[in-house]
């Protein structure tokens, strides 16, 4: 996704352990975030949830299932 698009969490692929990771830090099923960075080089990801920023490496960014908003 590029910086700026709005999308709406639908779940999460991955262990058990890494969606109850995700849900603690506010990235949680029903919650729309905005990619606000996307470094370069396989950097992270920066996406702004409920008014905060929270910072994803890549690998954890692509297990994030989301309905992209138009």
């Amino acid at each position: 996704m590029q910086t700026g698009t709005r999308a709406t969490v639908v779940g999460f692929t991955g262990p058990q352990g890494f969606a109850w990771k995700l849900r603690t830090i506010g990235i949680r099923e029903g919650k729309t975030l905005t990619v606000v960075a996307r470094h370069p080089f396989g950097g992270p990801v920066v996406v702004s949830v409920d008014g905060r920023a929270v910072t994803l490496g890549r690998g954890m960014a692509r297990r994030v299932l989301v309905d992209v908003q138009a």
